[in-house]
């Protein structure tokens, strides 16, 4: 049940991060949300096979700061590197336009 509220919280991390940062016109709108809820069930089952409680706060504390760690972070390099290829892109295909 808490891997449920676990997955829960992700999503809501990465919908927020969707939102609250730049770049959303570079990547989907449901690859944040996504990204947030595979790193908090990735990091509560690796924390839940390292010994601590399901039921102790630091579990708790880990997984979502480490969530929210992953996902701002993905969002800002991801954002950085599709803004830099598109412009090299349109940079490529616009040199061998011809004015007609």
């Amino acid at each position: 049940m808490e891997l449920l509220f676990v997955a829960l919280a992700g999503a809501i991390l990465g919908l927020g991060a969707r939102y609250l940062l730049p770049n959303r016109h570079t990547h989907g709108s449901v690859l944040m949300p996504a990204l947030g809820v595979s790193v908090a069930c990735v990091l509560w089952v690796a924390l839940t096979w390292a010994g601590l409680k399901w039921n102790g706060g630091w579990i708790w504390w880990i997984t979502l700061v480490g969530t929210g760690v992953v996902v701002i972070v993905a969002d800002l390099v991801i954002g950085r590197v599709r803004t830099a290829h598109d412009e090299k892109l349109l940079h490529t295909l616009s040199r061998g336009a011809v004015a007609r």
